[in-house]
């Protein structure tokens, strides 16, 4: 009886993974396809990638993604610590309300909510409110791998410099900041993750002239999915998950909170 359990326990976790992982295999297996077609592997060949690298419109929207996650990895860790930090001190529970809401919101609607405030504000759409927009959204997950972080730590390590002489300052930095840092880290590289992988936010408030590559990808697949779609779609994927793997590593009890 229990091993008829064991058996349709596995057939029903292969069949999960099977559903998640396949899909993905599948773009990632044609974009070596010698062929315009998804439907039939014709031949090994990388030159779907060499097209990619040689597309100005794809590098251009390369160098936005990257250039608006880096920025917006910045801005939301420093932003997001000082949140975390604030929710582990003051205890208020007005406060994590706040810094946690844009994580729980649909996103069509903070589109939406942020295009209309740019608006109001007469602000040009383009890299910088897609930047804003970004950051606006990251904080709350930054703050909640730190506040994770601090909820781990040992108070006794901070008691223990302040005994010793150690101003609040240097307690902090001493003492606080590295036990907090692969929390920090991970925030960051959290934030840069998501950042790149934005689509619906990036829509509403991104101008003219302010592609990313998931912007790129949308434009490209109204037509067809064609294989360099696939090999963007490949590339994006490898560094999305090398990011979340590296963020796993240095804070996997804080990426599992909340």
């Amino acid at each position: 009886m229990h091993s008829k359990q064991s058996k349709w326990l596995w057939a029903a976790a292969l069949f999960v993974y099977a559903f998640l992982y396949l899909p993905l295999i599948i773009v990632v297996v044609y974009s070596f396809n010698d062929s315009k077609l998804n439907a039939e592997w014709v031949g090994f060949t990388f030159k779907w990638y060499e097209i990619l690298f040689n597309d100005a419109q794809m590098l251009t929207a390369a160098r936005n993604t990257l250039l608006i996650g880096l920025v917006t990895s910045i801005c939301a860790t420093v932003l997001g610590t000082l949140a975390g930090l604030a929710m582990h001190k003051y205890k208020l529970r007005l406060l994590p309300l706040l810094v946690l809401t844009p994580i729980a919101i649909p996103e069509i609607l903070m589109g939406v909510s942020l295009l209309i405030f740019f608006v109001m504000l007469n602000m040009t759409l383009g890299l910088v409110s897609v930047t804003l927009a970004h950051i606006a959204f990251c904080i709350g997950f930054v703050a909640i791998v730190v506040r994770s972080r601090l909820q781990g730590m040992d108070e006794s390590l901070v008691e223990a410099a302040r005994d010793l002489g150690a101003t609040p300052v240097q307690a902090f930095r001493l003492v606080t900041m590295p036990l907090i840092m692969p929390g920090i880290i991970a925030g960051a590289l959290m934030a840069f993750t998501l950042s790149i992988d934005d689509f619906v936010i990036t829509f509403f408030t991104a101008g003219a002239g302010a592609s990313t590559l998931p912007l790129q990808i949308y434009s490209m697949i109204r037509i067809a999915v064609t294989p360099e779609v696939n090999a963007i779609s490949t590339l994006l994927m490898i560094l999305t998950l090398c990011l979340i793997l590296l963020a796993s590593k240095l804070a996997p009890s804080a990426l599992r909170a909340e």
